[in-house]
């Protein structure tokens, strides 16, 4: 309690009593006078305080004791700070051992595992369950960390035991696996092989095929045409023309050894149409002369 002059600094809040009733009244930074036997106060630091609460042994779900211990971050409100002198004898102690129990609950309902692998999520728990109990004091939490959570030697080799059969369990699954895939990607790729040898041969037979094909076209386009041109030939000689290679026909037979020839009976009539055309011929051009 002060009395007199009192001075204030900026991060505290005086709280007023007359005659030992709250004035209701909460006084800033600066210089106060109160007056004495009458008037009294209590000044409340109002900045942030980091509290680190003591190891404590805890019990987990799966029945595994613990030692943990953690920081509290909290503050009392400014414009609040009446509560924190009325409502409770040590806002300090209260806030500690009501974390102290809120921590207790929230280990006692997860397993060790969960304990140790949820960390934040406890710490989030913890902060929201002191919230919803210390505005009753005036008093802000905000924040808490655990610092360490320590089983006990047994679990913790068991833990280490636990911890290096998962790792070679999952290195020697690693490489099966590796090993599985390696054959996979070997019989794929001895698959599209074949399957781009079965169509290189399959396109070569067809390429083959076309071609034979074509070269047959063309050598029957061939011939069609040769015998197109002979035909022609053929209608546009005339019986000179023919008698003619007749009589070249019979003389190359004559430079031969044999003795005797056959004529078809076309050949007397060629003969005769041949003749009666060298005497039109000539009277023709006696006729003209």
């Amino acid at each position: 309690m002060t009395t007199g002059i009192v001075i204030v600094k900026q991060y505290e809040k005086m709280v007023v009593f007359r005659l030992g009733q709250y004035t209701g009244s909460l006084k800033g930074a600066g210089f106060h006078f109160l007056v004495p036997f009458f008037y009294n106060g209590r000044v409340v630091d109002t900045r942030e305080v980091p509290e680190r609460v003591p190891t404590q042994q805890y019990i987990t779900k799966d029945n595994v004791v613990v030692d943990m211990d953690f920081v509290l971050y909290y503050r009392v409100l400014p414009d609040r700070a009446e509560k924190s002198i009325i409502e409770v004898a040590d806002h300090r102690l209260a806030v500690r051992n009501l974390a102290v129990a809120e921590l207790r609950s929230i280990i006692g309902n997860i397993t060790l595992a969960e304990a140790l692998s949820e960390r934040e999520r406890i710490q989030s728990q913890l902060q929201m369950a002191l919230d919803e109990n210390t505005g009753r004091w005036g008093v802000k939490v905000r924040g808490a960390a655990i610092n360490e959570i320590d089983p006990p030697a047994g679990v913790k080799n068991a833990m280490e035991r636990e911890k290096s059969a998962e790792a070679i369990k999952t290195a020697e699954i690693t490489e099966s696996e590796g090993q599985r895939q390696a054959q996979i990607n070997r019989a794929e790729g001895e698959k599209q092989a074949a399957i781009l040898n079965a169509e290189g041969e399959r396109e070569a037979s067809i390429l083959r095929a076309e071609g034979a094909r074509q070269a047959a076209i063309l050598n029957a386009e061939g011939y069609s045409n040769a015998l197109n041109q002979i035909n022609t030939a053929a209608r546009n000689a005339d019986t000179r023309t023919m008698s003619l290679q007749y009589f070249e026909t019979l003389k190359k037979l004559g430079d031969g050894a044999a003795t005797k020839f056959i004529f078809p009976m076309e050949f007397t009539g060629m003969i005769q149409s041949f003749v009666a055309g060298l005497r039109d011929s000539r009277e023709t051009s006696e006729g003209n002369g």
